[in-house]
């Protein structure tokens, strides 16, 4: 089972996307977040084997995100999902380790081979351990 976390200030898409994923049986929303100080302090507490992260978002946003939760001893997954998708996001979330960049008008079909991805090597962490 991958634990997820949502983390999007935009509450319809974040309805979409939790019913998405409510339908796959290997995947589980834990938590979820509106900006990036809440999550932060979701991902803290709850430790989630994928963080699925809007990249503008009011107060810290998705890459200012992922930059700090990288230096974390057990960072989580990310994938980002953004409306604003372009090279230079794509580039800058590539460097961040993201395991990838998912346009909001597509997420249904870019997210599941990521997910079926996560759900095939367990869940692992980057670091190699196991959530």
């Amino acid at each position: 089972m991958i634990k997820i976390l949502l983390v999007d200030d935009n509450l319809t898409f974040l309805t979409a996307v939790k019913k998405f994923l409510a339908m796959l049986p290997d995947a589980q929303v834990i938590a979820e977040a509106h900006d990036g100080r809440q999550a932060l302090a979701q991902a803290a507490q709850w430790r989630p084997d994928l963080v699925l992260l809007d990249i503008m978002m009011p107060g810290l946003n998705g890459l200012e995100v992922a930059k700090l939760m990288q230096a974390w001893p057990q960072a989580p997954h990310i994938v980002f999902l953004s409306m604003h998708d372009n090279a230079s996001y794509r580039a800058v979330a590539h460097e961040l380790g993201a395991l990838g960049f998912v346009g909001k008008a597509d997420f249904v079909a870019e997210l599941l081979p990521i997910i079926a991805s996560l759900v095939a090597t367990g869940g692992a962490h980057p670091t190699g351990d196991s959530a």
